[in-house]
C-alpha cells in the first residue's frame, strides 16, 4: 500500500507543471512554518545559537525558506523515480569543483569518501553518473533502509538505475569496504546527531556527537575525503558542489574536520545555509534527560577538538536558565551544585534567575555568564518570562517548588524545563521531573543532598564544591559579628534580653551587630546603653556588598537560623548558629568552613526547641572556647 502511494504521488508529482509545483511547495512550505510552532521554534532556535550575531529577522526568514526548500524537497525525491534523463539533466548540473574531483579519480585513483551533510535536494546526487562526463567509478552509498521492504525496494531500484549502488547501513558495509579497496567511492551521510554511540565535538560552538563513520573508513584506507552538497539555483534547479578536505588519515582528524567544513559552508553561503534542515536537532544527544547535566557520548573529542580550534575552553552555548529560591539562605546553600554544574557541563551558558537585591552578591560568585533579576510585582511580571522566550534557552532548571517558578518557565518556552515534585504533588507544566522517594526523609537528610539527589537524576557528574569562597586569613581584632534577627520566622530569634548578656559576659570584645532595617527595632534594644565603639549597630544601613564586607571581617559570627549565616559559611567565617524549633539536619551550613551549634538543652537533632531555654551562659562557654579558631582557608567540615 505504501509502494502504491509513492508510485502515485511521484508520477503526479513528476507530471505537474514546474510553475504549480513552486506555488505548491511555498504554500506547504509556509503552511508547516506557521501551523507547527514547536518545530518552527526549533528552526529558528538552532539558527540563533548558531549565528547569534545575525539579526531576529534573519533567523526568521532563513528559517521559514528552510521550511520551503524541504517541501520542495520531498517533492523532487517522489517525483525522480519518474523523471526521464532529459529532465534530470535540465535539473541538475556538476560545478567545476565535482568534476575536477572525477576527472582526478580518474587520473590517479584511490579511495574516495563523498560525505554528505543533511542538505535539501539530497535525491539529485545519484544523478550524478548523469553529469559526470566519462566513464564513471564503483560507487556505493551507504544508506538506512526503509521498515517497510517493498517500499524500500522500489526506492534502491529508481536511486540505482543511473549506475550507484545502494548499499544498506545493516547488510552493506561490508561491501562499501571492498568498493574502497578498490579505489573506488563511497558515499555516507555525516550526521551530528549520532546519540551515545558518537564522538562529542563541536558544530557552531554548540557540543553534539558526531558519527565517526566516515573517519573509521577515511583512516582504514587512507581515502581521500570530499564534502557534497547540492546548491539551489531555482525552483528544482541545483548544483553539486564539493571540497577536498585536508585531514590528518585518523578517524578524529576526519570527524573534525567534516564539521569545520560544513561550518564554514553554511556560514559562508546564505544560499546554501537555507538548504540544510534546521528543523531537525543536530544537537539533540545533549538533550537526553537522564544525560541532561553532563556531556555524554562513546568517545570524546573535545580536547583534540578544541586544540584545532586554537581554542582553551569550550565555547558556552547550551543556554541553562537556572531560577534560584527567594530565600537567601536557600540561594547560599544551592552554591556548590551551581559550581557542580559549571564543571558537568563546561559548555554551559548559565543565566541565573533571582531576587534583584541578591545580583550583587552572585555576580562575586562567577558561577553565570548572566543574572536576571525577577520582575517587580504586578501586570508586567509574567509578560517579562515571555520576552525572555527569544532568548532561546535550552533549559530551565528549577529550584523553586511552586506553581509561579513553573509559569516563569513555562513563558520561557524553553524545551526542558526540570524540578522535583514531592509525593502526592504534581507539576504539570515541567516537562522533566525528579520524584523524590517516599521513603526519604527530609528531616534527616540535607536540603543540599536532596537538591544533589535531583540533579544527579539528570546526569550532574561533578560533586558539589563546599569550598568557602575566600580564603584570607582571620581578622586580627577580636570583633565578633551577631545576628539576632529572623525575618519570616519569630521563633527562630533568640531573646533580646539573652544578646544583652552575651555582649555584657565579653566586655574585652567588640560586636557588629547586623541585619536588615525590619531588624532594626531588635538591634537598636540589644545596643541601648552600650558603648557605641564597641557594639556597631550595622542593621538596615548596609546594602548587600556592605554587608559582606562588614561579615568577611568578623573574627566570629553568632547568629540565628537564618540567611546572613549561611552566607557568613560561605564566606569562611567561622560560626556559631543559635537553633531551637528548625532543624539544623536539614538547613544547617555546608560549607568546609568552622561551624558549631548550639540547641536548647534536650532539643531533638532536628530541632523542635524554644530558643528561650539556651542560656547565655552557654554561647559564651561557647565563644571563649571557639575564638582560637583555625584561619579561615581551614577545610574543617561543620559539626552538627
Amino acid at each position: 500500500m505504501l509502494t502504491l502511494l509513492l508510485q502515485t504521488l511521484g508520477w503526479l508529482i513528476a507530471h505537474t507543471p514546474e510553475a504549480l509545483l513552486r506555488l505548491l511547495a511555498a504554500a506547504l512550505g509556509d503552511a508547516l512554518y506557521f501551523g507547527l510552532p514547536r518545530r518552527r521554534r526549533l528552526a529558528v532556535s538552532n539558527l540563533h545559537h548558531a549565528f547569534p550575531e545575525r539579526a531576529a529577522a534573519w533567523h526568521r526568514a532563513m528559517a521559514r525558506e528552510s521550511f520551503r526548500r524541504l517541501i520542495e524537497t520531498g517533492l523532487l525525491s517522489l517525483a525522480t523515480p519518474f523523471l526521464d534523463e532529459t529532465r534530470l539533466r535540465a535539473i541538475v548540473c556538476a560545478s567545476p569543483a565535482l568534476l575536477d574531483a572525477y576527472a582526478r579519480h580518474r587520473a590517479d585513483p584511490a579511495a574516495t569518501l563523498i560525505c554528505s551533510p543533511h542538505i535539501a535536494y539530497w535525491e539529485v546526487q545519484t544523478a550524478q553518473p548523469l553529469i559526470i562526463p566519462g566513464p564513471f567509478p564503483e560507487f556505493g552509498t551507504i544508506f538506512r533502509p526503509l521498515d517497510n521492504a517493498s517500499a524500500n525496494a522500489f526506492i534502491v531500484k529508481s536511486r540505482e538505475r543511473f549506475g550507484m549502488k545502494l548499499l544498506s547501513r545493516k547488510q552493506g558495509f561490508a561491501e562499501g569496504l571492498k568498493i574502497l579497496r578498490h579505489q573506488g567511492m563511497i558515499g555516507v551521510l555525516f550526521d551530528q546527531n549520532a546519540g551515545l554511540q558518537g564522538a562529542l565535538t563541536t558544530l557552531f560552538g554548540r557540543v553534539c556527537s558526531t558519527t565517526e563513520l566516515p573517519g573509521l573508513m577515511a583512516e582504514k584506507f587512507s581515502a581521500r575525503v570530499y564534502g557534497i552538497f547540492p546548491r539551489r539555483l531555482g525552483f528544482w534547479r541545483v548544483e553539486i558542489g564539493c571540497s577536498i578536505l585536508a585531514h590528518d588519515n585518523t578517524t578524529a582528524g576526519v570527524t573534525l574536520a567534516l564539521n569545520r567544513w560544513l561550518e564554514r559552508l553554511l556560514s559562508s553561503d546564505d544560499n546554501v545555509c537555507a538548504s540544510w534542515l534546521w528543523s531537525h536537532d543536530r544537537w539533540r544527544n545533549q538533550d537526553i534527560p537522564a544525560a541532561r547535566f553532563r556531556l555524554a557520548a562513546k568517545r570524546d573529542l573535545l580536547a583534540a577538538d578544541l586544540a584545532a580550534r586554537s581554542l582553551t575552553a569550550l565555547p558556552r552555548r547550551t543556554r541553562i536558565f537556572i531560577r534560584l529560591p527567594n530565600w537567601l539562605g536557600d540561594v547560599v546553600m544551592a552554591l556548590p551544585l551551581l559550581r557542580a554544574l559549571r564543571q558537568s557541563r563546561p559548555d554551559a551558558e548559565i543565566t541565573l534567575i533571582a531576587a534583584r537585591a541578591f545580583l550583587p552578591l552572585l555576580r562575586d560568585w562567577h558561577v553565570a555568564d548572566h543574572l536576571e533579576g525577577l520582575p517587580a510585582r504586578g501586570s508586567g511580571y509574567f509578560l517579562h518570562f515571555w520576552r525572555l522566550r527569544t532568548r532561546y534557552p535550552d533549559v530551565v532548571l528549577l529550584f523553586t517548588n511552586s506553581l509561579r517558578g513553573d509559569l516563569e518557565a513555562w513563558l520561557m518556552r524553553s524545551p526542558q524545563r526540570f524540578g522535583l515534585v514531592r509525593p502526592g504533588r504534581s507539576r504539570p507544566l515541567l516537562t522533566h521531573t525528579y520524584r523524590v522517594p517516599a521513603d526519604f526523609d527530609e528531616a534527616t537528610h540535607h536540603q543540599l543532598e536532596l537538591w544533589e539527589n535531583f540533579l544527579r537524576h539528570f546526569g550532574l557528574a561533578s560533586a558539589p564544591d563546599r569550598s568557602a569562597l575566600v580564603a584570607n586569613l582571620a581578622s586580627p581584632i577580636n570583633r565578633i559579628g551577631l545576628i539576632p534577627g529572623s525575618e519570616n520566622t519569630p521563633a527562630k530569634r533568640w531573646p533580646i534580653a539573652h544578646w544583652r548578656a552575651l555582649i555584657a559576659g565579653l566586655p574585652e570584645l567588640s560586636f557588629e551587630l547586623f541585619g536588615t532595617a525590619r531588624d532594626a527595632a531588635i538591634t537598636n534594644e540589644i545596643s541601648a546603653g552600650f558603648d557605641p565603639a564597641r557594639v556597631t549597630n550595622l542593621a538596615g544601613r548596609t546594602d548587600l556588598p556592605t554587608y559582606v564586607k562588614h561579615l568577611s571581617a568578623s573574627r566570629l559570627l553568632v547568629t540565628n537560623d537564618t540567611g546572613g549565616m549561611h552566607l557568613a559559611n560561605a564566606l569562611g567565617v567561622p560560626l556559631i548558629a543559635l537553633f531551637g524549633p528548625t532543624n539544623p539536619v536539614r538547613t544547617g551550613p555546608v560549607f568546609a568552613t568552622p561551624a558549631h551549634i548550639l540547641q536548647p538543652p534536650g532539643c531533638p537533632p532536628t530541632g523542635g526547641g524554644a530558643l528561650i531555654d539556651l542560656t547565655p551562659a552557654t554561647v559564651i562557654a561557647a565563644v571563649k572556647q571557639n575564638l582560637p579558631f583555625a584561619p579561615k582557608q581551614s577545610v574543617t567540615p561543620p559539626t552538627v
